[in-house]
């Protein structure tokens, strides 16, 4: 069995349409496309952080804290993002764009459009994508950023998004925090 095409925009540096391409070719000639992200809250503000399973082809074990995916083509970066929130975490939620950026990007360039959702219920994620996750408060967020392997590209998202007026705020360092992903900690070392 092949794998299938995702058929995605090519934009240019304004991201303006000039053409729908096979996503495997954008990224192999390096054309700029559409990626839409959410950063997850819980009710509390803390920030969803998740580890990729160690099988996938792209950033195998590495952390993340967006989820998301290509914008295929015809489909706006808001209904991007929640399809993508849907397929990752089992959960239907608003989301609300925040800002995007042109990303250089590790394997492509991409526009990269960054999202909010706070989740409400519980999660379910798809073990395909999501092998690990909690919820992180954006200070612990912001050490982690520094000691894990993360995606290289969530980096430059996060500064930027940190920066932002208009993105929901954080909530303060709870102390339980450490216990509970010194598993995580501990595997991040190895």
């Amino acid at each position: 069995m092949g794998v299938m095409s995702e058929l995605v925009e090519r934009v240019d540096e304004q991201d303006r349409v000039v053409g729908v391409v096979d996503r495997g070719e954008a990224i192999r000639r390096k054309w700029l496309h559409r990626v839409a992200t959410v950063v997850c809250h819980d009710a509390e503000g803390r920030v969803l952080v998740h580890r990729r399973p160690g099988h996938v082809s792209r950033f195998s074990g590495q952390y993340n804290w967006l989820l998301g995916g290509a914008v295929t083509a015809g489909e706006t970066y808001e209904d991007a993002a929640a399809r993508e929130l849907a397929e990752e975490l089992g959960v239907r939620a608003p989301v609300r764009p925040v800002f995007k950026f042109l990303c250089s990007g590790v394997i492509s360039p991409y526009w990269l459009g960054v999202h909010e959702a706070v989740i409400a219920e519980g999660v379910a994620p798809d073990r395909s994508e999501i092998a690990w996750h909690d919820w992180l408060p954006e200070a612990v967020l912001g050490e982690v950023l520094q000691q894990w392997p993360f995606v290289p590209d969530c980096r430059e998202a996060f500064t930027k998004y940190i920066a932002h007026p208009g993105r929901l705020p954080d909530d303060p360092v709870r102390t339980d925090l450490v216990d509970r992903i010194a598993p995580e900690l501990d595997r991040s070392r190895r």
